[in-house]
Parts: structure tokens; C-alpha cells; sequence
């Protein structure tokens, strides 16, 4: 059941799910700059299964946004049952993730997320409530590991089920989102499961990020792109600039091609895919901010700040800038800032 993940070309770029961040509004602006699927906020289906209105709010989405996954997360398998059932009739996406890599103390100290790796049984019946209960591609997101427990020996423990693709975050629990992340486990598991697709997550913020790993990893499907798209929604086609020119299937190219001449000459090559004109930056955050006003309305103000001082970390000027555009109470405002 992999559907459209067998039809995306290699390496696939995905929006990974981020709790209040990765919103209709957001998924739409980075599908638009190159993501090739996107993924919900992460939705509770215990939400789901009592009282599903305000969840189902939360994961609605347009055709813009697709191919799009709903990620869910929670600890009974019969919620995730009836979840998936909701999720696959009303809201239609093209993929259902199950969360087993949320770090978050919340969600962790609720026996979800990351809690659930070291419990395999359970593991185990919440993967096949789901893919017993829907027609829709199941994929899962794991962790590297926790305290005695790898992915390598989960992924060896689930692998007979019948999900299509894992996207593994390279940081252990114990790791949370700083520190190095252990590409070589992710790479070991793409070998135990070559039939199923694997992406790869953390760490990546930079095209040449990104082009070090796809180049000493070649062998995954993929990278899943998260923090490194805060106020930066245009990397995954400054990654696509790169990769057309060492990936077949983007550019008929050979991997080795872009390495050949000198390293000067390579680092000329990929380097300049890394600057990005603040006056593009500028419509993108204004193109960003309608999406949010148009969605979330006078919630739009409160949502869209966070994202607009991402936007010009870095910048000169920043700082006063910034200062503007978070007191900004309309979309009105913020277009006169920008000018």
C-alpha cells in the first residue's frame, strides 16, 4: 500500500510534522517551494475518538497541499482504530503516520510518542489497527532510540507489518533536537527494510547539509525536513537545485558528477544554492502571512509572528525590523512593513 510514495522522484523532500507549526497555512508555502509531501500537526486520537470536531479542524486541508499525510499519536489501539476510520472517510488524505518519535515531556509522560518504542507488543497492535482500518499508505516515525532500545531493533520487530515507509529523526529521545544525528542508523535500516521507503530527519538546515548526506548515504529514499524550514520554506528547492545535478532521477545526472573538478571548484557549485535574495524572502513572508489571515482570520496576527521573525533571523536590520513586525495587528501592516 504505497501508492504515491512509489511515484515521488528520489530523494524525496517532505515537510515533517511539527506540533503548532506545520498548519494548512505553512503546508501550503513550502509545498509551493518545492516540498514533495507535507505532514499534519500531530492529531490525538483519543481527540478523535470522543469528541473528533476540533481535531478534524486541525488536519483539514486543500489540494494545494498534496500529496499530504495526517499524523496521528496517542497509546490505544482502539482509538487509533476508530481514528483512522475518521481520518480516512472525512478528511481523505493521502497517507495516515503513526507518531512514535515525539520527545516532548507531555506526550512522553502520556505513554505516547517516543514512550511507545521500548513497548513493541503494544507497538505492534497500534501499527496493525491502523493499517487494518484503512485503504490509505501507513507510515510510522520513530527515533533513533531510548535508554536500552534502538531503532534498529524495533524496525527488526515490526518489519513484517504492513506499513510503507518510516521517517527516522537521527537523535535518540535522550538527544531530543540538539546534538549529532547517527545517519549510519538510518542508513543500516533502509538494509533491514529495502522494500519499504526510508527518509531520513534532524539536522538539516542548509542545501549542503542535506547534499552530504544523500551523497554518503545514497541508499535512503529520502530526508524529512523540519526545523531547518522554520522561516525558511525555500529550502527544499534550494535542495532541488543541487540534487538535479547528482541525482538520476531528478536530472538523469550520475551521483558523482557534481564531485568532479576540483574541490574549490565543487564547493563554488553547491555554495551558491544557500543565497536566497532578502527581496524573494520579503514575498514569500507576505505570500506566508495571506495564508495564515485567509485560514485563521484575527488568529492570523498571533500565528503569523513567530514565522516572520524566522523569516529575517540573520538579516541586517533584524533586529528593529523584528520589533516592527511583531507588534504588526493586520496584514495591512505587515505589507507596509515590507515595502
Amino acid at each position: 500500500m504505497q501508492k504515491f510514495w512509489l511515484k515521488l522522484p528520489r530523494p524525496i523532500l517532505a515537510l515533517a510534522p511539527m506540533a503548532g507549526i506545520t498548519d494548512s497555512a505553512f503546508r501550503q508555502i513550502c509545498r509551493a517551494h518545492g516540498a514533495d509531501v507535507t505532514y499534519s500537526e500531530m492529531a490525538s486520537v483519543s481527540a478523535l475518538f470522543f469528541k473528533p470536531g476540533k481535531t478534524l479542524e486541525l488536519v483539514r486541508f486543500n489540494k494545494q497541499e498534496r500529496p499530504y499525510v495526517v499524523q496521528l499519536f496517542g497509546n490505544n489501539p482502539e482509538h487509533f482504530a476508530v481514528a483512522t476510520k475518521i481520518i480516512t472517510k472525512e478528511v481523505r488524505p493521502d497517507g495516515i503516520d503513526i507518531n512514535f518519535g515525539c520527545p516532548a515531556k507531555k506526550v512522553f509522560k502520556h505513554g505516547s510518542g517516543c514512550a511507545l518504542m521500548p513497548q513493541i507488543e503494544l507497538a505492534r497492535k497500534i501499527i496493525s489497527a491502523v493499517c487494518n482500518n484503512t485503504n490509505l499508505p501507513v507510515s510510522i516515525k520513530i527515533r533513533a532510540g531510548l535508554k536500552n532500545l534502538d531503532a534498529l531493533e524495533f524496525i527488526e520487530k515490526t518489519k513484517d507489518l504492513p506499513y510503507s515507509t518510516v521517517m527516522v529523526h537521527g537523535r535518540t529521545y535522550e538527544g531530543g533536537f540538539s546534538g549529532s544525528v547517527d545517519w549510519e542508523i538510518i542508513s543500516q535500516i533502509k538494509k533491514i527494510i529495502p522494500e519499504k521507503i526510508v527518509l531520513g530527519n534532524g539536522g538539516i538546515t542548509t542545501p549542503e547539509n542535506a547534499l552530504e548526506v544523500l551523497q554518503k548515504y545514497p541508499e535512503i529514499d529520502g530526508l524529512g525536513i523540519a526545523r531547518g524550514a522554520w522561516g525558511k520554506p525555500y529550502l527544499f528547492e534550494q535542495i532541488k537545485k543541487i540534487t538535479e545535478h547528482c541525482h538520476p532521477e531528478r536530472s538523469g545526472a550520475k551521483s558523482k558528477d557534481l564531485l568532479t573538478g576540483t574541490s574549490s571548484e565543487t564547493t563554488s557549485r553547491v555554495s551558491m544554492h544557500s543565497v536566497y535574495p532578502f527581496s524573494k524572502i520579503k514575498k514569500i513572508m507576505l505570500e506566508h502571512a495571506k495564508l495564515i489571515y485567509a485560514d485563521k482570520n484575527e488568529m492570523g496576527k498571533l500565528e503569523i509572528r513567530k514565522h516572520l521573525v524566522w523569516y529575517i533571523k540573520g538579516f541586517p536590520g533584524a533586529a528593529e525590523l523584528r520589533q516592527k513586525l511583531v507588534r504588526a495587528e493586520s496584514l495591512a501592516e505587515i505589507k507596509e512593513i515590507l515595502k
